[in-house]
């Protein structure tokens, strides 16, 4: 028990706490603060415990600062970039640079209430990324993202009006925008390490079937398949969505009605055993599902094919 309380995550659950808790000056606003690396110091020592926050965590590194991943292997994280969490996602094994230069936006759930805003954020994937998933900025795409950073930085600077909250969370959600629109450029330009990972899931999805594991585990599922690609199930689905208008679901249930039709036509196994051998518990099931995909029974299908 003493174990599990020391690598409990630290818990946050107000802005002010954290900063206070990190030895950060107190923010401006109490639902949404804007820490500018130019301003204060991010040290090694605050990220390396793991902790959790109960708001939205945006941080942008300009230069070298975070260390992270992409999957298991090193890319070029060291340019700096983006990388987002939401309210309850942990955090853990980050580290900080000698000379960090960005900044790290904090948005409280309640400061979207009553604006359209509060529904739309959840749609923007990357907050279900794992960190190990940033985001990648040009040149072009940095000097985008530091001007926004610093309009909302200046505008929680400025005394609070009636208007206040308008202008923030217009510039929260431009900032989002251009987010969204920096991740799908990334997930074309980053080709060689897309298609590799796509390879790996190929693979992944003919051993699933050529092994029997859908004999002995079921249905593929999106976690499986993320899990053993190092991967963020949202991150995934984005991915194939991009480069194959397919999300991972998806993808699932075309490499499914594709093994089966190979199996119905080279085999002699019934319709049952053909199901058992894709992972459904039930033929009935297969064959709804089937025929839901090709408008033909799998007897169907394999007569036609005859």
């Amino acid at each position: 028990m003493k174990g599990e309380q020391v690598n409990k995550p630290r818990t946050y659950h107000s802005i002010g706490e954290m900063q206070r808790a990190f030895g950060l000056p107190q923010p401006l606003h109490p639902l949404i603060s804007l820490l500018d690396y130019s301003k204060v110091k991010i040290t090694a020592e605050m990220l390396t415990p793991a902790f959790m926050m109960h708001f939205y965590h945006i941080t942008y590194n300009e230069s070298a600062g975070c260390k992270m991943k992409y999957g298991q292997t090193n890319y070029d994280f060291d340019d700096g970039g983006m990388f987002f969490t939401s309210p309850g996602q942990p955090l853990t094994g980050l580290q900080a640079g000698d000379s960090v230069s960005g900044f790290t936006l904090l948005i409280h759930p309640d400061f979207l209430r009553n604006y359209p805003l509060d529904t739309r954020i959840k749609n923007y994937g990357f907050f279900s990324y794992s960190v190990t998933e940033s985001l990648h900025l040009s040149d072009k795409e940095k000097t985008i993202i530091a001007a926004i950073g610093k309009i909302i930085g200046d505008e929680l600077e400025t005394a609070i009006d009636d208007i206040s909250q308008d202008v923030l969370i217009s510039q929260l959600e431009l900032l989002l925008n251009y987010s969204q629109r920096f991740y799908k450029r990334q997930f074309i330009t980053r080709k060689s390490i897309n298609n590799a990972l796509l390879g790996k899931l190929d693979l992944l999805m003919h051993n699933y079937f050529t092994d029997e594991m859908a004999l002995l585990k079921g249905l593929p599922t999106v976690q499986f398949l993320s899990e053993e690609l190092h991967v963020s199930p949202r991150y995934l689905s984005d991915l194939l969505r991009s480069l194959t208008g397919q999300n991972t679901q998806q993808y699932i249930h075309y490499k499914l009605i594709d093994k089966a039709k190979e199996v119905l036509t080279i085999s002699n196994l019934t319709v049952g055993e053909v199901a058992y051998q894709l992972g459904f518990e039930h033929p009935q099931s297969f064959s709804k599902f089937f025929k839901s995909k090709t408008n033909l029974s799998p007897l169907a299908f394999r007569q036609s094919f005859n």
